[in-house]
């Protein structure tokens, strides 16, 4: 009867749904070029926003990346796959320094990652919450970096970063208009300081 075949096709369903665990899988081992916009926001310890912002951003494995902060601030975060560059328009002031190590400080450097994630972090799906599926990656080394990050997944795809600190502040990224493995122009993860600003290497 359509009934039943109804309660098959719902069960099928349910059985084929991906685990955040297994999202989160295929987003690092099958999406190699990544791009989105982005909203941005940190919470104190109470939740109260003391810092928002937007923009974009372009992710090509393994290790390029571009952040674009427009609003408040204009700021340009570029990873070449070597060093990370921060250029702040306002301040006409560059800091560089090298990419090995730094894996995990930013939300743009763990999307960028790449390789095993069990061996950087421990793994636990934390089920449906609401409309996302969510996962939880605490690092396995205390790099100062973040101590717990949680990726909630919509349909699949990649919805939301939550980034706790070790003051207990939490970085929520949304994002949205994303575009998985399209083509990015290679001069977007170039980065060359403009004349007359400040480079300082850390």
């Amino acid at each position: 009867s359509r009934f039943i075949a109804l309660l098959v096709f719902t069960f099928t369903g349910m059985a084929a749904h991906a685990t955040a665990t297994q999202d989160l899988q295929r987003f690092f081992n099958q999406v190699q070029r990544y791009s989105a916009r982005f909203d941005q926001v940190t919470l104190d310890e109470a939740m109260n926003p003391i810092q928002e912002s937007s923009g974009s951003l372009w992710i090509e494995r393994p290790g390029k990346f571009r952040w674009d902060y427009a609003v408040p601030y204009e700021q340009h975060i570029v990873g070449d796959g070597k060093e990370i560059w921060v250029y702040d328009v306002e301040l006409r002031q560059v800091a560089v320094r090298r990419m090995q190590g730094a894996l995990g400080a930013t939300p743009a450097l763990l999307l960028a990652g790449r390789g095993s994630l069990e061996a950087t972090f421990e793994i636990k799906d934390l089920g449906r919450q609401g409309s996302l599926d969510w996962v939880r990656l605490t690092p396995r080394q205390n790099d100062g970096g973040f101590q717990d990050i949680r990726i909630g997944f919509e349909g699949g795809k990649i919805r939301t970063l939550e980034m706790v600190d070790a003051f207990g502040q939490i970085t929520r990224v949304t994002l949205r208009g994303a575009a998985e493995n399209g083509r990015i122009a290679a001069d977007k993860f170039r980065f060359a300081p403009p004349p007359g600003v400040d480079v300082i290497r850390e």
